[in-house]
């Protein structure tokens, strides 16, 4: 296999990435979008918008800091974070994207649950189908028989194996929230978004039957914070998970062993790592 030169990388670099410049400073800088893996193992890429001009990040909503992106592969589409720069004047900028649609959650069909562009028509129910008893003293009205079984199988109970995860790795705090979600995502969880409470601290993250705190700080997670997520998601009758970057005190993982809460410490390669037994069975489970 041929292998490429330094100027074959630089010139793939470059096709891959665009120019913007800051409204507010007019400095200029290149800028790549990240790639994030799809759950086929392929790297999805939001596809950059050369024409349109960034717009600095003034306030933050749902619809404008996530896009929807499909899989060149296997066509699934997924929602991932919008991609974002920041200046050195300190100025957020948001990177246009060209043929991207808005999340998921502003296209589920009402009452389906399904996003509409993936609703599909509902199979036609089968004719229920009986097998004639056979005739009394028959062969097989006894065990062994060719009607009857020995013993009945069991279904499948293994569950699917999960590809490997694909880490992003912790620059900021924004990126821990992403490795949690892409985290989430990873182990089955489905609609991840913004929690729609705040947490007293850290960053929430919902999804279908999980709640998520995400604390992206250098200090370790308090009693105080692992006691007000639990109480957060007994209110919403859902589970609840704890991400944190700096570990937790030792009070926080005694609360959280004995309330049944799943503890994860994010390293900077953004792979969660278990802390507790909870988040043993959490990881060898899935959602």
């Amino acid at each position: 296999m041929d292998t490429l030169s330094r100027r074959d990388v630089l010139e793939w670099a470059m096709a891959e990435s665009v120019p913007v410049r800051c409204p507010a400073c007019r400095r200029e800088h290149l800028f790549a979008a990240p790639s994030y893996p799809c759950v086929c193992g392929t790297p999805v890429t939001p596809p950059l918008d050369r024409l349109a001009d960034p717009a600095p990040v003034t306030h933050r909503t749902w619809d404008e800091d996530w896009v929807t992106v499909p899989c060149d592969t296997c066509g699934r589409a997924d929602q991932w974070p919008h991609p974002e720069l920041g200046c050195p004047c300190g100025v957020m900028l948001r990177i246009p994207v060209r043929g991207v649609r808005r999340p998921l959650r502003a296209e589920v069909v009402p009452g389906t649950g399904a996003p509409a562009d993936l609703e599909t028509e509902p199979e036609p129910e089968a004719a229920p189908h009986t097998l004639e008893p056979p005739p009394p003293g028959t062969a097989a009205t006894t065990p062994g028989g060719p009607f009857i079984p020995d013993h009945l199988p069991l279904p499948r109970t293994t569950p699917t194996p999960r590809p490997v995860f694909q880490p992003v790795t912790i620059r900021t705090a924004r990126d821990a929230v992403t490795a949690a979600a892409l985290y989430l995502r990873w182990l089955g969880y489905r609609d991840i978004r913004r929690a729609d409470q705040r947490p007293p601290s850290g960053i929430g993250l919902a999804a279908r039957g999980m709640l998520a705190q995400v604390d992206p700080t250098v200090r370790p997670a308090t009693l105080r914070d692992v006691e007000c997520l639990w109480l957060t998601a007994m209110s919403e009758s859902t589970g609840c998970v704890y991400f944190s970057l700096a570990g937790y005190a030792d009070d926080a993982r005694g609360r959280a062993d004995a309330l049944g809460i799943p503890l994860f410490v994010l390293d900077l390669t953004g792979t969660p790592q278990p802390v507790n037994t909870h988040a043993d069975e959490l990881l060898a489970t899935g959602a």
